[in-house]
Formats: C-alpha cells, structure tokens, sequence
C-alpha cells in the first residue's frame, strides 16, 4: 500500500508519460494484461488510456486491472488510468 505522499509524487512522474497501453472495444483481454504486466515490471509506473468505445469505464477499468495485476492504483482522471507496481529494480523506489 502507498502513502498518499508517495501516491502525489507518483502522480507528479506520471504527467510526463505517454500511454503506454490503449484498452479499446475490446475490454481488458489477456493480451492487455500481459502488456501492462510487462510495462510495470519494465517501468513499474503504467499509464493506461480507455477509449471512448470500450464497455468499461476508467473507473471500473482501473479496478479490475489492479486486482489481476496486484498493481496500486495512482489516479484515474477522466479516461486516463494510473498505476504502480513495485518491482526489483530499483527506479522509483529511491524517491519514495
């Protein structure tokens, strides 16, 4: 669990990120989960963009994607999803 000091400087990191995964029509599948899997242990900080066609909403999207990743969400905004996994490598882990 992160603090919410720790969740305003992921934030902060976050603003700067290009969406690394793009959930369409199709919903979360597999595949997108094994993509954003790769992306937080590469990265350990995901920014995800919800399409305006997908069934989910960002919310709902943001949930169920922390829950099968066993990732901490960091913001969900409008169609656009934060989220934070800590892995061995040790690239956030020095500022927070």
């Amino acid at each position: 669990m992160i603090s919410t000091k720790e969740r305003a400087i992921l934030r902060g990191f976050s603003n700067n990120l290009k969406d690394d995964v793009i959930i369409g029509k199709d919903g979360i599948t597999d595949n997108v989960i094994k993509q954003i899997e790769e992306c937080l242990f590469a990265h350990e900080i995901v920014k995800i963009k919800v399409l305006k066609n997908a069934d989910l909403t960002s919310r709902e999207s943001c949930d169920i994607i922390c829950e099968k990743t066993n990732a901490e969400p960091v913001s969900c905004v409008g169609n656009k999803i934060v989220i934070y996994k800590k892995t061995t490598k040790k690239q956030f882990n020095h500022y927070l």
